[in-house]
């Protein structure tokens, strides 16, 4: 079958030798046109069963280039050991957990040649001073008491690690009060503990000023409702956070807890909580790691991949950080050893705490950013969470008007405009990275959807920086203490760092031959887009898909050809 490209080449002698079949054959053109679709429908359809999206062009151009390796490289023990180690404490910025894991991982860099004598390979710390103080959990309990009830501790903790350590927010501060029952504001009374299902922050401050000794909380998210129907939700405790300096206790407990203090409630107004809880309260710098493979030909110019390690769960995040660090260990091996090529453009690897992490290094770094990508809930088991592997791209038309096969996740639009959309081809190389993983495992369930926003490439994107994030969704575990090791799957770490690392390094060292398998791909995507706006009779949307895709083009020959952006598109346009 012949290529789309020798198609087009084909046309277009067509159309400079006037040819008379060409231009009046009308029967001819549409021919030509059903050839090109099913051409491009041929290339696309090994994996529209199992991605969800507009599908890409196959090949063995752009990321390509790298999955094999990069899975092949990949050691399941030793990142799962990374996500056992950083699982057993509760993270919260510049925390004894939080520097514990960053010390961890540095070690691990440092043993793979990181911070070493090679100056390629490069290995520090940026330290921030904060404002407020960093947050450690020690211990916590809360207990029931009833009339004619046995006193029953229905949450406890006394390690960092163990499985109601989310009972606590961070920030919330220690304690140890007693008190009748609330269930509601109106019939809360001073000295009284407020036990409700609403978000903390929502009846907080409203709480303290009525003189509450403590706000309860059995809050949860519409979507960590367990999808099995095995009711598993009911024991989840949601991860939460109160304001820095913030003076009146506060935990969350699992709504099976929330269910028999109301019933105690109800038999007796004499039913009381006791809450125990110590924490710590410590002057430290938050810590940003940063490591870099520099680059052989730009070494001021970095692609950056970024993992946040705050936030007390195995999928999020403790999945990321391990999924950033074999990753760049690997990538590292892999260059030394000469089975890749070393990358024109630097790389760098962030950790530490989300946002801040990134705007530490945009802030102080002598290197210009030219993609960045967030490695965040990269290990979810698709059987025990219900989560599937998902890249979220950077702002594009997708954003203000979702049509099929784009699906905002349940997390939900975020707040975009026309002036927010970059055209860049990154949506493109990233799309292609998660297909090119599948085809080489033999298929994987996965989607891209339009930008929501929530983690660092948020801060790149507001940098003018291309970003996009990988992750998964929708985990019903997801911010709850059920966050833990059994719902990590290593081949899924697998295969979504190897999308990860396959994107980064086909942007740090792009060639001439990528181009093509881009361009065939943005076609694909311009065909879907096109067809879904004008089914919804939206000439707009038409017009800004086209143009999108028209600019998406430019970038990627600048990208691959090495050439200024306006000569990129003044070359294409002739």
């Amino acid at each position: 079958m012949a290529s789309i490209t020798e198609i087009r080449r084909w046309l277009c002698v067509l159309a400079v030798t006037g040819s008379p079949a060409f231009g009046c054959n009308t029967a001819l053109e549409r021919e030509v046109t059903e050839l090109l679709k099913s051409v491009e429908s041929a290339r696309v359809a090994a994996n529209q069963d199992w991605h969800r999206g507009p599908g890409v062009a196959l090949g063995e151009t752009g990321p390509a280039r790298f999955v094999p390796q990069l899975m092949g490289a990949f050691q399941p023990d030793r990142a799962m050991e990374i996500v056992e180690f950083i699982d057993q404490y509760y993270r919260a910025p510049a925390n004894d957990g939080y520097d514990a894991s960053l010390d961890y991982v540095a070690k691990r860099l440092e043993a793979a040649g990181f911070g070493g004598d090679d100056p390629r390979f490069e290995l520090r710390f940026i330290e921030q001073e904060r404002t407020t103080k960093a947050w450690t959990p020690l211990r916590g309990s809360l207990t029931l008491t009833a009339p004619g009830v046995e006193k029953r501790v229905l949450h406890s903790f006394e390690a960092s690690g163990d499985k109601d350590r989310c009972m606590l927010p961070v920030n919330s501060p220690s304690c140890d009060v007693e008190g009748y029952i609330a269930t509601d504001l109106d019939h809360l009374e001073e000295g009284f503990i407020l036990v409700t299902d609403v978000p903390t922050r929502q009846v907080y401050r409203r709480a303290m000023s009525r003189g509450a000794a403590a706000v309860v909380s059995a809050s949860l998210g519409t979507f960590n409702v367990d999808p099995t129907g095995k009711e598993r939700h009911l024991d989840a405790i949601q991860y939460r956070q109160l304001a820095a300096d913030s003076e009146l206790p506060a935990i969350q407990i699992s709504q099976r807890s929330y269910a028999a203090i109301l019933d105690a409630h109800s038999k007796s107004s004499s039913a009381r909580l006791a809450i125990r809880a110590s924490v710590r309260f410590d002057d430290r710098p938050l810590r940003t790691l940063v490591a870099c493979i520099v680059g052989n030909e730009k070494p001021d110019e970095a692609v950056v991949v970024v993992s946040h390690v705050q936030e007390p769960g195995a999928c999020d995040n403790a999945t990321g950080v391990a999924g950033l660090i074999e990753g760049a260990v690997n990538t590292a091996d892999l260059l030394r050893a000469g089975k890749m090529d070393w990358p024109a453009r630097s790389l760098v690897f962030l950790s530490g705490d989300e946002f801040r992490q990134s705007r530490a290094w945009l802030d102080e770094t002598r290197r210009r950013p030219v993609a960045a990508i967030s490695s965040d809930m990269t290990g979810q088991s698709r059987e025990l969470t219900g989560a599937i592997a998902l890249l979220e791209r950077m702002p594009d038309p997708g954003a203000l008007v979702p049509l099929p096969p784009d699906e905002h996740t349940p997390w939900g639009a975020g707040e975009v405009d026309a002036s927010d959309l970059t055209p860049h081809g990154l949506n493109v190389i990233a799309r292609c990275a998660m297909v090119d993983v599948g085809v080489t495992d033999g298929g994987w369930e996965c989607a891209d959807h339009p930008w929501e926003g929530g983690s660092d490439h948020d801060v790149f994107n507001d940098r003018g920086v291309p970003a996009v994030l990988m992750w998964h969704f929708t985990d019903f575990a997801y911010h709850t203490s059920l966050d833990r090791m059994p719902m990590v799957d290593p081949a899924e770490l697998r295969r979504t760092t190897a999308a990860i690392f396959a994107t980064a390094l086909a942007v740090a060292d792009p060639l001439p031959g990528d181009l093509d398998r881009y361009v065939e791909t943005v076609a694909i995507e311009r065909r879907v887009r096109i067809e879904a706006a004008e089914w919804e009779d939206d000439p707009a949307l038409v017009e800004l898909w086209n143009d999108w895709c028209r600019d998406v083009r430019h970038s990627l020959r600048a990208l691959c050809l090495d050439l200024p952006p306006d000569e990129a598109a003044a070359t294409e346009d002739e």
